[in-house]
């Protein structure tokens, strides 16, 4: 294995390009597999590089595109869950502490970085005492097990003091502060990232192969049926385990298997506003109680993202939607504290995700599990479920660890928290000589640090191509955040198959920008066609397509319930099957 961006091991590396979707499919065809993995999100992405990096061999099917679902849809944040020490919930706080600094300082020092709050207090005294002796023990549980935190500590704050930092809180809104750190990152790019590496750890990997069924002998679970939904072909993976983990899905899957599932996932919505940074002037993220949960004020570039909502669901999984009410309800919780309250017009973007809660006798979503549970139903099929994007290696370790059960032979102990993802290693000496990178290759020196934030020393890939054609290295017209490059990229290394995989995952350009992505459409497809063999009927359909869904989901933005937001939001087609 060599070190560095790349991190490359076995054939390929860590590309995930056509011609690598092509020879995953075919050798899923042909060979029988340690592990088979259904779901390519994070926890599916997780137990990949789990199971490869102790010596498996691993396929990854995925209906859709990677992180379509809830992984690609949260807020973005590397937490403990504050709020659930309120819950007495402290092995779980102190778990997802500890990953958090494995995050920010070995495994991904590229995609995960620390980012202040503000919790404002209401009352005077008491509150005071209460919550910072919460926040005290959040941050003595994030030195447990001999980690370090990775984040600063927290501090008091005088009401004046807390103005300096966020002038845009109401004076009378509040009374002092508490400020603490936690850490952020981008769910998507995080998730492509671990999939990269366990690709370059020897997994075979495809998005569009949609699991239709199991392969059986007797009770024994032996593999599953897929359908490449790309081509229309059925094919068939074998597999000694099979792992199931698919969130929200969870339920369906288990219903292939035929009987009744040990595990049962409840869908909660929750929904987010994307504004721009200059409607509030702040220089930390702030978070908010409300009657139900929490809402965050989330730093995010040149954008803050604002949320979040917590209300059960029950309609169409694949697309879940956002009413007025919900956006309603996001804006007159957050402007209850505001100087300039938001209004509608000041959204850039709106989107929702379903979080997978393990269901309990309790009917309100917000008091769910968050949890996960490993589950061996039938012999040969591993279900995993539940948990939190933070917690994702833990969870793939005891889902492994489960395999392991059911194999034969001697499986070795995970070591997922001493493996760097591809672009980690190396990523601070690259970040000191951004600079000279800059002078070297000619992109400005605010590029290049764009750039290392997203891909860490695979940086250097995307110069590459801008060095092979200078033309890469201009902004897109109308999204100028990203480069030319990183839509080429996006296919040629990073899975994209359509248009939307880019403008919604690979980038954020869907909630980042007033049109939702429309203006840039156009020019993205010009990018994607040569790469993806598109011809111009194919290129004309990804932008007719793409231009759909927004429409389709700013009409459900505007509906007053679920019901409605849901019915318009399915005006849109999927790009998949292809005609």
């Amino acid at each position: 294995m060599t070190s560095g961006g790349s991190a490359v091991m076995g054939p390929g590396g860590s590309r995930l390009g056509p011609a690598e979707r092509e020879v995953a499919l075919e050798r899923m065809a042909a060979e029988e597999f340690d592990v088979v993995v259904v779901g390519g999100g994070v926890v599916g992405a997780g137990v990949a590089l789990d199971a490869a990096t102790r010596g498996l061999s691993v396929a990854v099917v995925e209906a859709r595109d990677f992180a379509s679902g809830t992984s690609s849809r949260s807020s973005k944040l590397i937490h403990g869950g504050l709020r659930y020490l309120e819950q007495y919930n402290f092995d779980l706080v102190r778990e997802a502490l500890t990953e958090r600094g494995l995050l920010l300082q070995r495994i991904a020092p590229h995609l995960v970085r620390p980012v202040p709050f503000l919790f404002p207090l209401t009352h005077r005294m008491w509150e005071r005492g209460y919550v910072g002796a919460g926040i005290a023990l959040y941050d003595a549980l994030s030195f447990s097990m001999g980690s370090t935190r990775g984040v600063p500590r927290h501090r008091h704050l005088l009401r004046r003091q807390a103005l300096r930092l966020a002038p845009s809180l109401r004076k009378d809104s509040f009374v002092g502060a508490v400020q603490y750190w936690d850490a952020q990152m981008d769910d998507a790019r995080y998730v492509m990232t671990l999939l990269r590496t366990a690709a370059a750890y020897g997994a075979q990997i495809a998005s569009r192969t949609q699991c239709t069924g199991f392969l059986r002998e007797g009770e024994r679970v032996t593999g599953v049926q897929i359908r490449d939904l790309e081509s229309g072909t059925d094919s068939k993976v074998r597999g000694k385990q099979v792992v199931n983990a698919t969130g929200i899905w969870t339920d369906d899957i288990q219903e292939l298997v035929g009987g009744r599932g040990q595990i049962h996932v409840k869908a909660s919505k929750g929904i987010h506003l994307v504004v721009p940074r200059d409607r509030i002037h702040s220089s930390t993220g702030i978070i908010l109680r409300t009657e139900k949960s929490v809402l965050f004020v989330i730093p995010w570039g040149r954008h803050w993202i604002v949320g979040t909502t917590d209300t059960e669901w029950d309609l169409d999984k694949a697309h879940p939607a956002a009413s007025k009410v919900d956006i309603d309800y996001v804006l007159e919780h957050v402007n209850a504290v505001l100087n300039t309250p938001l209004t509608h017009d000041d959204v850039e973007g709106v989107y929702a995700g379903l979080r997978p809660l393990l269901s309990g006798e309790s009917e309100e979503t917000s008091r769910l599990s968050r949890e996960h549970v490993v589950a061996h139903p039938v012999p040969g099929l591993v279900i995993i479920a539940g948990g939190k994007f933070t917690t994702y290696r833990v969870m793939a370790k005891d889902a492994v660890d489960a395999v392991a059960h059911g194999l034969d032979g001697r499986v070795a102990e995970s070591c997922t928290d001493r493996i760097t993802l591809v672009g980690g290693e190396g990523y601070q000496a690259l970040w000191n000589f951004r600079y000279r990178l800059a002078q070297k290759s000619g992109v400005h020196v605010a590029r290049i640090e764009h750039l290392l934030h997203r891909y860490g020393t695979m940086t250097e890939d995307l110069l590459d191509l801008i060095r092979e054609q200078p033309d890469l290295g201009k902004p897109l017209a109308g999204a100028d955040d990203y480069l030319r490059a990183e839509i080429v990229y996006a296919a040629t290394h990073e899975g994209a198959r359509h248009l939307n995989d880019v403008l919604a995952r690979r980038t954020r350009i869907s909630i980042e920008t007033w049109d939702r992505g429309v203006g840039v459409a156009e020019e993205a497809a010009e990018l994607l066609a040569p790469v993806l063999g598109w011809t111009k009927d194919q290129k004309d359909r990804e932008i007719e397509y793409y231009h759909k869904r927004v429409e389709a989901e700013r009409d459900s933005q505007a509906q007053d319930g679920d019901q409605e937001a849901d019915a318009r939001r399915r005006g849109a087609p999927d790009i998949v099957p292809t005609p």
